[in-house]
């Protein structure tokens, strides 16, 4: 299995288990790991074989940007079930990291999911 990761993405949104918390925005970082067969686009050198990392930045940013949920894990679900609507993508591994809720910590989750 191949992977593309992209690290690190900022996001802003208003998610919380607490009322406070979906008040005001807060950041959010996000990194992904798609499991994805590569080979063609590494001999190709075509986007078109492969996935668009601009794409999938776009569905992160729609789900992270978008409605309020109280938790990480529902955003978490949300983006893999977008992500995997590629069904070139077999599987995906989302880490969602909240860096400004605590100040000595920093909560997360990570989900991987497959295409069926």
């Amino acid at each position: 299995m191949d992977y593309i990761h992209i690290e690190k993405l900022i996001f802003k949104g208003k998610h919380g288990a607490y009322q406070e918390e979906r008040k005001v925005e807060q950041e959010f970082t996000v990194s992904v790991r798609l499991g994805v067969d590569i080979a063609s686009a590494g001999r190709s050198d075509k986007l078109a074989h492969t996935v668009n990392y601009s794409e999938v930045k776009n569905k992160i940013q729609k789900v992270i940007e978008g409605a309020s949920r109280y938790l990480l894990e529902k955003l978490a679900e949300e983006i893999a079930a977008s992500i995997l609507e590629d069904t070139r993508i077999r599987s995906v591994g989302i880490t969602i990291h909240k860096p400004e809720v605590w100040d000595n910590g920093v909560p997360g989750v990570t989900i991987f999911r497959e295409n069926s």
